[in-house]
């Protein structure tokens, strides 16, 4: 970045231009996250442990940014399986797709200009707000992301995981920490533990059971291809005590938060 110009300075420059909007358009977002060109133009590294940045991907379905993560960029750690966080983070788009919540911006896995890695949409929002600026009025989404990270196990719920665009919606992003077979629950998103699910919210976990219990089925394979087999047993146990409790998950006796939460 040149000329002192900030990060959210240089975004909402970037967000102004000429791109295509596919954040309601799912399938057409996932064919051009796959197909299409990624070009690293935008030259935007994004803040975090492992190395992102800000591309654009054209193809005939359109153009739009997208935060490309490759493999390579990977810190080693020593829970996680090298080279998995950009797996996991395609899987949790699909496991928020499967429950009909779309939560997470589409994600692919992909080979790309520094090699395979995940390429997910990026979601034009305001950076400013973070679950920390959040109020009542969004509490039914964060019941929903509260369900998803104990089904997927998220160790690393940030503040500024959560992002606000202009309808009014939150998506979730950084999902490389999860399916761990091992309890890894980090959330800042505590304020519904050992409360009652609402029932709808158990429908569509039910939606999702349905969809795990079939072995030659999409996100059944995909799951087996990508995680260790006790990593996929241990996600079905969670979506089955989430529908024997029908309640949020309360850890110990305190919250579990990551660090930092913000």
């Amino acid at each position: 970045m040149m000329g002192g110009e900030s990060f959210s300075d240089r975004l909402s420059l970037l967000v102004s231009e000429s791109f295509d909007d596919l954040s309601t358009d799912f399938e057409r977002a996932e064919v051009l996250l796959a197909h299409g060109e990624i070009i690293r133009d935008v030259g935007v590294p994004l803040w975090g442990s492992n190395y992102a940045i800000l591309v654009t991907v054209r193809g005939a379905e359109g153009r739009v940014l997208a935060v490309y993560k490759p493999r390579r960029g990977e810190r080693p750690l020593w829970d996680f399986p090298d080279g998995t966080l950009c797996c996991r983070e395609m899987l949790a788009y699909h496991v928020s797709k499967a429950l009909g919540w779309n939560l997470v911006p589409p994600t692919v896995l992909r080979e790309g200009p520094l090699g395979v890695g995940s390429v997910q949409l990026f979601v034009a929002h305001r950076p400013e707000v973070t679950y920390f600026n959040l109020d009542d009025r969004f509490s039914s989404q964060l019941q929903r992301f509260a369900v998803f990270d104990f089904i997927v196990n998220n160790a690393d719920r940030k503040g500024g995981h959560l992002l606000l665009d202009a309808r009014g919606k939150l998506w979730g992003i950084d999902h490389g920490l999860t399916f761990h077979a091992a309890s890894k629950l980090r959330t800042v998103i505590w304020e519904f533990a050992g409360q009652p699910v609402a029932g709808h919210l158990l429908c569509d976990v039910e939606v999702l059971r349905g969809q795990l219990s079939v072995e030659d089925g999409s996100l059944a394979v995909l799951l087996r291809v990508c995680l260790m087999p006790r990593e996929v047993l241990a996600l079905g146990r969670r979506v089955e005590w989430l529908l024997r409790v029908r309640s949020f998950p309360v850890v110990g006796s305190g919250r579990v938060v990551p660090w930092p939460p913000v």
